[in-house]
Parts: C-alpha cells; sequence; structure tokens
C-alpha cells in the first residue's frame, strides 16, 4: 500500500499525525507546502492526502483541484482552524473526501484517514474490475438468463416479446437484441404505443399520405418504413387500441401495410420487438388484446426481474449510475460507504432500475460530501426511520408551499408524507403517547424482554439522531447527548450502528 501524506506548515501538526499513524501501521510522508506535493508527484502517488487549507506558498483548495486533475480517485482531507463556511463548500465542490476542522481528535482524524484508505483501496479494485463497463450489468442467476437468451436469440430474426415491470429495463433488452442481430447496421426504431393518443398512433406506425387528413401537408414514413431492414420495438404492447391491434397483425403475417389515406400496398422488413408490463393473457381473456396477435407476438418470451429479485445487481449498478451522473453533470464523481450499500440493497425499489437511476442522480446533486453514507440516502429509504416518526407526528394538511430543494421521486403513489411537528403542538406528549402505545401492544402480545427492546431502539434514535446532527462525529455527537465518549462508542457497537 502507498504512503499517507501529510501537508501541514505547522510542525506539530505533522509529528501528532506522524506518530498516531505510524501505530496504525500506515506508512507516512510528510510535507511543508503544497509546491513540494506536486513536484513529488511527478514520480509517486499517496494512497490518501491529508492537507491544511492555508499555508505558505499556495492553499489546500488549490492543492486539492491540482491534484483531483492529475488523480480524480485520490481521496484527499482537507483540514484547517478556519472552520468557515466557505472553506468547507470549496473543500466539497473540489472533491474532498471529508472536511477535518482543527484542534481535531487525534483517535477521530485516524478513523477518518482509515476510512479513507479503505475507500481509496476500493476505488482501485472497482476502477481495474470497471475499466470496460458492459452494456448491461447483473450477475443475478435471473439477468444470466436474460443474458444468455440474448446470445441464443443472437443469429435470429424471430419475434420477441419481453415482459416485466416499468423500470426493469425493457428497452435496453430490445436495444441488446438489436445490436446483436445480423440487423445491427440497421436501424434501431423505438415507439411508446401507451405514450400517443389513439387517433395519431396510426400514422406514426404506418404513415401518412399528403392531404389524409387536416394538417397532413407532406407525404411522412411511419415507423415501419424508418425501421424497415432493422428493428422496430413497440414498448407498451398491452396498451395499443383494439382497432390497431387488426392492422399490426396485418404487418406481422405478410409485411404489407398501407399508409394513413394511401392506397398502394407497403412492405417492410422489420423484425419486431414488444415489450409490456401488463400480463398479455389477462388482457385477452377481458377482450381488450387480440388472442391471434398475442401468439403472433408470443414466439419468445423473455422475463425481465424485478430489482428486488435480483438484489445483488444493486451495487454495481448504483456504483454505475453514480458514475453515470457525474459525467453527466460534469462533476467529480461519489462514493458509497459498503454500509450505504447495503441500505440500498436491502430497498425493494417499486420503481426498479429507473428508481435506482433516480436516486444516483439526487444523490450526485445533493449529497453533502463525496462519500455517501446511509444518513445520505434521500427519506425514501429510510422507510424505518419514517414509520417510527409517522407513528408520533401528525401529518400536515396540504398546504401551496413549495419544496426548498430538489427530492427524489416516491416510492410509490401511495408513500405516506411526513411533516415535522407543528408548532404549539405538545411534542412530548406525542412521543410519550406513541412509546405508550408500542409498550401496551408488546405487553398485550406477551412479548419476553420489551423493556430492552424499547430501551435498545430509544438508545438507537437517540445516537443516530446526534450523529446525523455532526455529520457522524462521535465525541460531538456524545457532548450533545451528555454522555461519555467510551459510552457513545460501546452503545454502537452494541447496537450495531456501526453497519
Amino acid at each position: 500500500m502507498k504512503p499517507i501524506w501529510i501537508v501541514d506548515d505547522d510542525q506539530s501538526i505533522r509529528f501528532v499525525l506522524e506518530k498516531a499513524l505510524a501505530r496504525e501501521e500506515l506508512a507516512v510522508r510528510s510535507f511543508t507546502n503544497p509546491r513540494d506535493v506536486l513536484a513529488a508527484m511527478e514520480d509517486d502517488e499517496p494512497q490518501v492526502l491529508v492537507s491544511d487549507i492555508r499555508m505558505p506558498g499556495g492553499s489546500g483548495i488549490e492543492l486539492l483541484s491540482k491534484v483531483k486533475e492529475r488523480h480524480p480517485g485520490l481521496p484527499v482531507i482537507i483540514m484547517t482552524a478556519y472552520s468557515d463556511l466557505d472553506s468547507a463548500v470549496s473543500a466539497f465542490q473540489g472533491g474532498a473526501f471529508e472536511y477535518l476542522p482543527k484542534p481535531f481528535d487525534v483517535p477521530k482524524a485516524v478513523e477518518l484517514i482509515r476510512r479513507a484508505v479503505d475507500e481509496s483501496l476500493r476505488e482501485e479494485v472497482r476502477d481495474a474490475a470497471q475499466a470496460q463497463m458492459p452494456e448491461m450489468l447483473g450477475q443475478a442467476p435471473a439477468m444470466q438468463d436474460v443474458f444468455r437468451a440474448i446470445g441464443r436469440l443472437s443469429q435470429s430474426h424471430v419475434t420477441v416479446l419481453i415482459t416485466g415491470e416499468s423500470g426493469t429495463g425493457k428497452e435496453l433488452v430490445a436495444q441488446a437484441l438489436h445490436k446483436h442481430s445480423p440487423r445491427a447496421a440497421s436501424p434501431f426504431v423505438a415507439i411508446n404505443t401507451a405514450a400517443i393518443p389513439k387517433d395519431l398512433l396510426e400514422s406514426e406506425l404506418f404513415g401518412h399520405e399528403r392531404g389524409a387528413f387536416t394538417g397532413a401537408q407532406t407525404t411522412r414514413r411511419g415507423r415501419f418504413e424508418q425501421a424497415d431492414g432493422g428493428t422496430l420495438f413497440l414498448d407498451e404492447i398491452g396498451d395499443m387500441p383494439f382497432d390497431l391491434q387488426t392492422r399490426l397483425l396485418r404487418v406481422l403475417s405478410d409485411g404489407q401495410f398501407y399508409r394513413v389515406g394511401g392506397h398502394n400496398p407497403m412492405r417492410a422488413n422489420v423484425r419486431v420487438i414488444a415489450a409490456t408490463h401488463q400480463n398479455l393473457e389477462d388482457r385477452v381473456r377481458q377482450g381488450v388484446f387480440r388472442e391471434d396477435l398475442f401468439h403472433r407476438l408470443n414466439v419468445i418470451r423473455l422475463r425481465l426481474p424485478p430489482l428486488r429479485e435480483r438484489r445483488e445487481d444493486i451495487p454495481a449498478l448504483a456504483k454505475f449510475f453514480l458514475g453515470k451522473s457525474a459525467k453527466e453533470l460534469g462533476v467529480e464523481a461519489k462514493r458509497f460507504t459498503d454500509a450505504a450499500l447495503a441500505r440500498l440493497t436491502r430497498f425493494d425499489f417499486p420503481g426498479n432500475v429507473r428508481q435506482l437511476e433516480n436516486v444516483c442522480h439526487w444523490l450526485t446533486v445533493m449529497a453533502p460530501a463525496q462519500v455517501i453514507e446511509p444518513k445520505d440516502l434521500p427519506p425514501e429509504l429510510s422507510g424505518e426511520a419514517a414509520v417510527a416518526v409517522a407513528a408520533v407526528v401528525p401529518v400536515a394538511e396540504s398546504s401551496a408551499h413549495e419544496p426548498a430543494a430538489p427530492v427524489p421521486p416516491p416510492a410509490s403513489p401511495a408513500a405516506p408524507v411526513v411533516a415535522p411537528p407543528v408548532p404549539g403542538v405538545a411534542a412530548d406528549a406525542d412521543w410519550l403517547a406513541g412509546l405508550e402505545h408500542e409498550a401496551r401492544q408488546l405487553l398485550l402480545a406477551g412479548e419476553p424482554e420489551v423493556w430492552d427492546a424499547l430501551t435498545r431502539k430509544f438508545e438507537a434514535r437517540m445516537i443516530h439522531t446526534a450523529l446525523d446532527i455532526t455529520r457522524g462525529r462521535r465525541i460531538e455527537a456524545a457532548q450533545k447527548l451528555g454522555i461519555g465518549r467510551n459510552t457513545i462508542t460501546r452503545k454502537i457497537q452494541e447496537l450495531g450502528l456501526d453497519d
């Protein structure tokens, strides 16, 4: 492992950190100014860089910027005796791993550096593994089955029906089927049949002749003609109007169709891939989907699993989407802690991969630090906390005020909105009433060790809240709670809050 580089013009700071890191068996190299650091980087590179913010010969913020240009993934910890907002904002905007105000607690500083080292080592492994990202991600057995099916269909022209919940990536699979088929050099044309009004859908699919209807000033080629020789992807086929299903069936049967207002038959050599989140067998039984069209489409069926059935893929997908969002926004890519990834993996994601991508985009914009911890995740992923608060806090009535910052989409339309306590309401009575209610339920149910169970919940919530307020600084959290440093460390371990 490469050494930790310490940059500070204060000899006492360098001495204290050198000794503390030596006890952790971490190699250290010290510098007194940014100029020497940049010169050393011509031939060497640290595992982690810890830099003061104000030094003769340059600032830590300027050093951070130059270091990130050369080594974007290098964790940089900025420390300063000037704990002002501008410095903190500049540090994080520049891509700092963490911001460490002076004077600092030495064990806490060592713990932070150790976290940065772990993250740096993970980043090295991740960079090697993701040197070439695949077009689709998935190690789960269900996704491997999909990949194998794409491989078996690679030389085929057969019609494919892709099923799966909304947000599972059905269009990505359709694109992969096209890309790995003999038609790859020809167009891939997609149309969402549910997103286009019925009166326009026929023209979109088959085109129209000039003067066919009001506003048809010119002849227009439809999607079948545009996809000639290639692939036409019909998304949400289950919502196609019944009368248009008949015309689609004709095209699938003999490749022939008429433009709207046209009299000459047109032909198109098109491979059709359809997708739906609905159960087409049920739609057939309900009489809203043609049975003969269903059998024509259902030659080969691929089912995409929801994200909750492939939880092992969530960490890789989350890291990929985080990097993608950073690239789109032109900012430094953030990183997840193992605990944050574990929290993501436990969430059901009713919106599937699309919802996970939206969450990662939100985190790229809103997460306060470069390393994302569980407390940084959006409210929708804190289901346990939301339920607990909802039990004791009244839900505010609808009002016209707008949120102060962008928030991610809710997990589901029915997700409850948890409001802060209303001024003037007796908050003490509210939470005590909630505690009494839970205790009564447990006692009446004959649950064992009710005292210990509720005490653990109370302590865990208190410590979690204090750590959230202090952004993970345990000593400050202990001071705010009025307990000792050793006590909070022991309680965190006992209650499993490190996870």
